[in-house]
């Protein structure tokens, strides 16, 4: 009897407890959409959006341990508050920090390549948004306006007045869609190049824009279906992958040097070049080597600009003839010595074909390249760029366009259909049955998601990544034109499937959590990061990982967690000292599984004022 009385007094607390803690998490999502605020001093309305749109009856336990029982979580350590750093870090870019490149080499671009501070020189403090810092307008019209007050820069607006880059108009900028080689407008040029490519009917879906500017050219592709990946230096071009990202358009910082693109082996179903400033004549045709290792069996490069068409140009390039002349040859060369066809060449726009096999190819060349070693085809992260051939996949020797991306399906159907590199068997302990099981098991994930923020698909998270991409089934279950995925394969990852993901017709690239990405501040609207915190358990620091991610994250945007419980109390107690207001929930197979769902908003705030860095360093040592 004393058991049973026992027994009626803690239901009756636990009772009481669910209660309380069903009305502080309702109260909670109430009080989180009253401060938000938009850079024009308006509300987002993101909290409150969650709030009428989450069921408050359902009580979603906090903690799960194995006896089954719900708790609150209590790791006893202290909680720490990370201070704001001061205004000069608002375009913090730890790895491509400007004054750290000027001691590296010129050579080759070296000093414009990822050039990462010692862990002990990390800021610890959380990056500023700027004063008035305003929410992107939603895609399609980030496209053409983006605010001034996110990126106040003017520098390219008369760099590139008359190519039509960028116009600063009042408060905002406007992109008019122009570029070095297209002044007249992006869409008269793809028009002009699908007249050589197939860039209409979904076979070609994913583009490599080498040098992009702004990214008008990646901008317009998105009216084709096409998503290009876009990268540029941080050099004296101001802000260019900075205007792409808060256009809506896939970009990264980056430059062809001397270290290998973040991509694996055929990749890109397309590769282009205007006007991108970049030396394809030399080193022996390196970079040339560089794109057609990461181009599938079958892209296309396209290099539009010098040295093409030079003999009705040189005067107006202010370029000795010779030497364009000799660019040239050497490109011809290299193009011959890969065995790319040339399909045309019409007006300063040259398109070259890369062969879908060796066949007949290289036994009638009198000039043989070197192969690169191909036991290292997946050892790309800061690994140098080679002046080789990179092999084709073992079975397109054969005459057969089986190969991993031969065979060209279109988008959308290779979406969803089984990629030759899992039919293939080429990457162990996958196969079509778990390729299948992994689609529908992140369907059902990301219906889970949608019934806690149904804003998730509504326009209002255009830039969207994922930190541990896995198969890329995150990224498919999410697929619409009002959004895009980076979809992020960690270097230290069990299984390298980022070229399962290219198949797809996703777009990603290789990184290691315990760096800073190759980003500029506030340009992902909601990360999302399956298992990343199990993954770097002994590699790195939590905080050093959430404090990189709110960096990248947008004031009010949102971070989907998920991982075990322990980790995620974890994160919970740290993510509560940044700013950022979060909620846990149960998988959606109900409470009895360890993995749960950690929600995570950040909150609207800008800079102080503040320019003493004398305590930036010292937060969360």
């Amino acid at each position: 009897m004393a058991i049973k009385g026992n027994t009626g007094g803690e239901n009756k607390t636990r009772t009481s407890t669910s209660v309380f803690i069903v009305f502080g998490l309702c109260a909670f999502f109430y009080l989180l959409g009253a401060w938000q605020r938009s850079g024009s001093g308006k509300g987002d309305f993101i909290a409150q959006q969650v709030i009428k749109q989450t069921d408050c009856s359902i009580l979603s336990n906090l903690v799960y341990d194995r006896s089954g029982v719900a708790g609150t979580p209590d790791s006893g350590l202290d909680l720490i508050h990370f201070q704001p750093c001061d205004d000069q870090f608002i375009d913090y870019t730890p790895c491509h920090d400007q004054m750290r490149a000027m001691t590296f080499p010129r050579e080759n671009m070296n000093y414009r390549e990822r050039h990462c501070p010692p862990q002990q020189d990390y800021l610890h403090c959380l990056v500023p948004a700027p004063k008035g810092y305003a929410t992107p307008f939603p895609w399609p019209k980030s496209r053409d306006y983006v605010p001034f007050v996110n990126a106040p820069y003017k520098s390219l607006t008369v760099e590139k007045a008359i190519q039509n880059w960028i116009q600063y108009e009042g408060n905002v900028f406007r992109f008019p869609g122009g570029g070095t080689q297209f002044p007249h407008g992006a869409d008269a040029y793809i028009n002009q190049l699908a007249t050589q490519i197939p860039i209409d009917n979904g076979i070609l879906r994913t583009v490599l824009d080498t040098g992009c500017g702004v990214a008008s050219f990646g901008a317009y592709l998105f009216k084709k279906n096409v998503i290009t990946m876009s990268f540029a230096p941080r050099d004296s071009h101001e802000a260019q992958v900075q205007f792409a990202l808060e256009r809506g358009v896939p970009a990264f910082v980056g430059v062809l040097g001397t270290i290998k693109l973040p991509f694996p082996n055929g990749a890109f179903d397309m590769a282009h070049c205007s006007r991108c400033l970049i030396q394809w004549g030399s080193n022996e045709g390196m970079y040339m080597m560089e794109v057609d290792r990461v181009l599938r069996p079958g892209g296309y490069w396209v290099l539009s600009g010098p040295p093409i068409n030079w003999k009705n140009n040189y005067i107006a390039w202010q370029k000795p003839k010779e030497e364009l002349e000799e660019v040239q040859r050497k490109i011809e060369e290299t193009a011959r010595l890969l065995c790319w066809e040339k399909i045309t060449e019409m007006g300063e726009i040259a398109v070259w074909r890369k062969r879908l096999n060796n066949d007949n190819c290289r036994n009638n060349q009198d000039m043989q390249p070197s192969v690169c070693d191909s036991s290292y085809q997946h050892d790309i992260w800061y690994k140098k760029m080679e002046a080789c051939v990179t092999p084709y996949a073992a079975d397109s020797t054969s005459g057969s366009d089986e190969n991993a991306g031969g065979v060209w399906k279109p988008f959308p159907e290779r979406l969803n259909a089984v990629p030759s590199r899992i039919s293939s068997g080429s990457i162990p302990g996958l196969s079509v049955e778990s390729y299948q099981e992994d689609t529908r098991k992140w369907k059902k994930h990301v219906s889970a998601y949608k019934r806690i923020n149904k804003i998730i698909d509504s326009g209002r998270y255009r830039n969207i990544m994922d930190m541990n991409a896995g198969l890329g089934s995150f990224a498919a279950a999410l697929e619409s034109p009002k959004l895009w995925v980076m979809n992020v394969m960690p270097t230290i990852a069990e299984k390298d499937t980022l070229g399962v993901i290219f198949e797809r017709g996703l777009i990603g690239m290789y990184h290691d959590w315990c760096e800073a990405f190759s980003t500029y501040p506030r340009t992902y609207d909601l990360i999302h990061a399956h298992g990343v915190f199990s993954l770097y358990k002994n590699k790195c620091k939590v905080e050093d990982i959430l404090l990189e991610m709110d960096r990248i994250l947008r004031p009010e945007g949102s971070v989907i967690f998920r991982d075990e419980v322990d980790v995620l109390a974890k994160v919970k107690r740290i993510a509560a000292g940044m700013r950022w207001n979060t909620k846990m929930v149960d998988h959606e197979d109900g409470p009895l599984v360890s993995e749960k769902v950690l929600f995570a908003v950040k909150q609207y705030w800008v800079a102080e004022g503040k320019n003493s860095t004398s305590s930036n360093k010292e937060q969360a040592a």
